[in-house]
């Protein structure tokens, strides 16, 4: 009864202390101290999914040693299954149990036992969090139920500091980007601004931006990032994808490779592209170009993401429509200018 009550008392402790910092890295020490003192281990460790890469890596760590060799991120990441299905994952011998990885790094730190659990957010696994012991222990039911109540509760934390990290970050991104694409009233350079820096801000392999020519109506590049020529001079940009994008809705293409929409797969794998997003460029009410974000791994995006992106490509198109009218400002007034002297001429 005692420990189980040292269990409900660290729980509502770090419970607490999940309230009052928003600070990522403070949440995921908290989380992996609060294992080792509440439950005498001599480590714990913390991975995180990484979804870009698709694998499980350490984020946070106590009680091992710098030179500790990891299972890999990859099996971190098949491991999910298992505890998904049984809710935990427990090796009384880590050094000789045929489901430890690295046995003899293990036997060298001083592991006896491992105890791994889920960390879940809205029904999704976002990480692991392990515990190690030195002297070999079958974990009982309290313990197990009391690493799982800790790994979600600090998956509750770790998402809301996530969240406000993306905010933060997302405000912080609208404003430079928009900064940067009203700096200049060139429209090539505008354009080029454009490109490079969502590629940078949203880790794409590469960006591009095509526009409707007035005279013909076929869409030209005039801005491109991180793409080979080859590709940009393939891609034409004539698809049932463009057309629904210039018919002003937002596509999502996941698995170029296996979209049915794709036309010239081959070149995408050639390119190394995996998915991408194809945005319409709008001015006004007219839908005036296309906007291209391509990654090279399989790339979700949240609702906001979507939306900001779509911010951006009418920033462009607003961008666009000012640098037209001062153009068209520029030539009126030379014709003005000219006409003056041509009148001057007649005296």
């Amino acid at each position: 009864m005692a420990k189980n009550m040292d269990y409900f008392n660290s729980i509502c402790r770090v419970s607490r202390a999940f309230g009052t910092t928003l600070k990522k890295a403070e949440l995921l020490d908290l989380i992996v101290n609060t294992a080792i003192n509440t439950m005498n281990g001599k480590a714990a460790c913390l991975f995180l999914a990484d979804r870009e890469k698709d694998i499980f890596v350490p984020v946070a760590q106590k009680g091992l040693s710098k030179n500790y060799l990891h299972s890999s991120p990859e099996s971190a990441r098949k491991s999910v299954k298992t505890l998904l299905k049984k809710g935990y994952l427990s090796i009384y011998d880590a050094t000789t149990d045929e489901a430890s990885e690295h046995q003899e790094a293990k036997k060298t730190e001083g592991i006896a036992s491992i105890l791994v659990v889920p960390v879940i957010v809205h029904d999704e696994a976002i990480g692991v969090l392990t515990l190690y012991t030195e002297t070999p222990r079958k974990f009982s039911k309290d313990e197990i139920s009391f690493l799982r109540a800790l790994a979600e509760q600090g998956g509750i934390a770790i998402d809301r500091a996530r969240l406000i990290e993306h905010i933060h970050r997302n405000t912080k991104l609208f404003h430079d980007l928009s900064v940067g694409i009203n700096a200049s009233l060139d429209l090539r350079h505008i354009m080029k601004t454009l490109t490079v820096d969502l590629a940078r801000s949203f880790k794409a392999k590469g960006v591009l931006v095509r526009l409707v020519d007035a005279d013909s109506k076929a869409l030209k590049l005039v801005a491109s990032e991180g793409l080979s020529d080859a590709f940009l001079n393939q891609d034409s940009g004539e698809d049932a994808i463009t057309r629904n994008t210039l018919s002003g809705k937002t596509i999502l293409i996941m698995n170029a490779a296996a979209d049915l929409t794709v036309l010239n797969k081959q070149l995408f794998q050639e390119e190394g592209i995996v998915s991408f997003l194809s945005a319409p460029i709008i001015s006004g009410k007219e839908t005036i170009g296309v906007l291209r974000l391509f990654f090279s791994s399989e790339r979700g995006f949240y609702d906001d993401e979507i939306m900001m992106i779509n911010a951006f490509a009418h920033q462009a198109g607003l961008a666009i429509q000012n640098s037209s009218c001062f153009i068209s400002l520029e030539n009126n007034y030379k014709d003005l200018k000219d006409d003056i002297w041509s009148h001057r001429s007649w005296f």
